[in-house]
């Protein structure tokens, strides 16, 4: 029994295509999670436009999305994600940040109308699900699958996700600000003893200060969070578009200087968790 993970965004905010953003991607959030074959997709921004034709190939007709939140750089890509235009496709959609403002699909409905997008929700063939839920409930998806979620520290909501099976586990904790000297509970809670964690490393420490209230969190309480709480790994994710390629290279070297079990995720980048040591869990390949 496995996890794996694939990044097909990892940039926050907005794209960022250009050359000196190549190596670490410019596409924004969307990680693919597999779970014995089990699709799971978190977030729906400009990365979800490669995963479906990727997903297209393979013909897999049912999905899930858990959204962390609606902010436009996380469902922007998901009017581009070809699987909603097939009638053969069943796709679940979950949010634990909407249920007392409308719901998830009144956003995903609302980004496509005009004149902003020229084709309406109601064009989208595939048969669509959805259910908003309070972040902080937990919840089986089958098959040994079981998700907790807690609410995060983000303007509008945000929900933070940690998904078990057979073992192993990765959590997804991605727009959520901390304060200084303070370590979240909530997340520490959900994290605990997880192999991998994927965390909102949008500033440094050093730039934090000029960003407060924005939503965010560094790649440096990240560390501080996972090694409180036993984590396995950690990928530093959701970067920012003025850290073009040569900052994130800095970036990686300085957190492995702090924390030798953290990683900067990349575009196209997979992880296989597999139910074994913690030392002998996680692969990591480019």
């Amino acid at each position: 029994m496995s996890i794996k993970v694939k990044f097909w965004g990892v940039r926050g905010s907005i794209a960022t295509p250009s050359a000196d953003h190549m190596k670490y991607g410019g596409n924004t959030s969307c990680i693919e999670v597999n779970v014995n074959g089990r699709i799971i997709i978190l977030d729906a921004g400009t990365g979800v436009r490669l995963l479906g034709n990727c997903l297209m190939e393979r013909d897999l007709k049912e999905y899930l999305f858990l959204q962390s939140h609606t902010h436009w750089d996380h469902i922007n890509g998901f009017p581009f994600f070809a699987p909603v235009y097939r009638d053969d496709v069943s796709i679940k959609i979950m949010a634990g940040h909407l249920s007392e403002s409308g719901g998830i699909k009144k956003v995903l409905s609302s980004q496509m109308c005009q004149p902003t997008f020229p084709v309406p929700f109601s064009e989208l063939s595939a048969n669509l699900s959805f259910t908003d839920f309070k972040a902080g409930e937990s919840f089986s998806l089958g098959d040994g699958i079981f998700v907790r979620t807690a609410p995060l520290k983000h303007p509008d909501g945000g929900t933070g996700y940690r998904i078990e099976h057979g073992g192993s586990s990765i959590c997804y904790i991605t727009d959520t600000e901390h304060v200084i000297g303070h370590p979240d509970e909530d997340i520490l809670s959900l994290i605990e003893g997880a192999d991998l964690v994927i965390y909102d490393s949008t500033y440094t420490d050093e730039e934090y200060p000029k960003f407060a209230g924005w939503g965010h969190s560094t790649w440096q309480e990240g560390i501080r969070l996972c090694q409180a709480a036993n984590v396995g790994q950690m990928a530093i994710f959701h970067h920012d578009p003025s850290h073009d390629d040569a900052f994130m290279d800095n970036v990686a070297k300085q957190a492995r200087k702090v924390w030798s079990n953290t990683f900067v995720a990349q575009e196209g980048m997979t992880v296989a968790i597999e139910a074994a040591s913690q030392e002998e869990k996680i692969s990591v390949a480019y």
